[in-house]
């Protein structure tokens, strides 16, 4: 089924990854400045990250089939309607709902993918299934720009988003004949065996939480200025503004794999600090690079630090937790991770309206080093 879990990462993401590409499309339809422009991002993501809190209770109590299809039909029709909306206010109304819909695909197929391994390959494998997630947000930008260049930017919701609702049908049925219809998990080993309960076992755990889901959320909300940035500050197309963003997600074909084999062999922990660590000074290099070339290449780092520890963080929580609430701490977590950004988005847009984008990013990249230094506090000494 891995290969399946990947596609089905895949569709989830599709309708999602088209909003920072088409982000200049939707700027420029309804005349919104850095701050409007940041709430279209919000308005995803913040019902997104809200949504992981019940559906991962229900997971661990109805079983995860309806909530990944869910997950992946239900995001898809409202992508459709986010494609229909013919106001700014209806359009972020569809994706609050598009939001919503969401929550379920993570913590129900997350512990789904890892219980088909030894805990001790679970970072390679869910590193594989990330691999869903990041091709998605690496076409995305593709195929988004390409229709909406001839159709407009609704125009790329709504063909888009047809074909994902068969999928997820389809991804249904599939599930209940491999065995998924049940409410409990097949195959899943409890980890109470696997991790025995250790001295400050909870507050490391808390810690590396905070800091994956304070380091999602403030390179994701750096992530959806990108395009603005390359048109504003280095006058450069709408078009290319959009398809560059896909070097930016082509790291997670495979620094999401890399980052699961690594935290197998050297430790989950000190894979998600180093991660960080560096990840604030990526981000202040867009300050510093060049157009032509050096862009790219801090796109593609930003890419890295972004991709590279999420699957370690999963694999942690999930060695890190029992069977009973795996799914509902899996769900706090895609609550911060997910909606984090819904909060920092808006905050961004409104340093950049009045500090600019120089000043912006170097706030950004400094609370990146200032938290990182400041959990591995309680994670030093610590490797899973």
């Amino acid at each position: 089924m891995l290969p399946l879990f990947v596609l089905a990462h895949f569709a989830h993401h599709l309708l999602s990854a088209l909003l920072a590409p088409l982000l200049p499309f939707i700027r420029d339809d309804f005349a919104l400045d850095y701050t409007q422009a940041g709430w279209v991002v919000s308005a995803f993501t913040l019902s997104y990250g809200v949504s992981h809190l019940p559906a991962g209770w229900l997971a661990d109590r109805i079983g995860s089939r309806i909530l990944i299809t869910i997950g992946i039909s239900g995001v898809a029709l409202s992508g459709l309607l986010v494609g229909l909306s013919p106001t700014y206010i209806m359009m972020i109304v569809f994706l609050v709902l598009l939001g919503l819909t969401g929550g379920g695909y993570h913590p129900a197929s997350a512990p789904l993918v890892s219980a088909s391994v030894e805990p001790n390959s679970r970072g390679r494998v869910l590193g594989i299934h990330q691999i869903g997630g990041s091709a998605s947000y690496f076409l995305a930008p593709l195929i988004a720009v390409a229709i909406a260049t001839a159709l407009g930017w609704r125009g790329s919701f709504i063909w888009l988003s047809i074909p994902t609702i068969i999928f997820g049908i389809v991804f249904y049925v599939l599930l209940g004949r491999r065995g998924y219809a049940e409410k409990t998990k097949p195959g899943i080993t409890s980890s109470d065996t696997e991790t025995p309960p250790t001295p400050g076992r909870w507050r490391r755990l808390a810690s590396l939480i905070f800091l994956s889901i304070a380091g999602q959320a403030l390179i994701f909300s750096t992530i959806s200025f990108i395009p603005l940035f390359i048109v504003d500050h280095f006058g450069g197309s709408k078009e290319s503004a959009g398809a560059m963003l896909a070097l930016v997600f082509s790291a997670g074909l495979w620094a999401g794999p890399l980052g699961g084999y690594l935290s197998d062999r050297l430790g989950r922990v000190p894979v998600v600090l180093v991660a960080s660590l560096i990840a604030g000074p990526i981000i202040y290099l867009l300050n510093l690079a060049p157009y032509g070339w050096g862009i790219p290449v801090v796109l593609l780092a930003i890419g890295m630090v972004r991709h590279l520890p999420m699957p370690v963080s999963e694999a942690y929580i999930i060695g890190q937790t029992s069977e009973r609430n795996r799914s509902t701490i899996l769900g706090i977590y895609y609550f911060g991770s997910r909606g984090g950004p819904g909060v920092i988005t808006p905050v961004l847009g409104y340093l950049i309206d009045r500090l600019g984008f120089h000043t912006s990013f170097t706030i950004v990249g400094a609370a990146m080093v200032i938290l990182t230094l400041g959990c591995s506090i309680f994670l030093w000494g610590s490797r899973d």
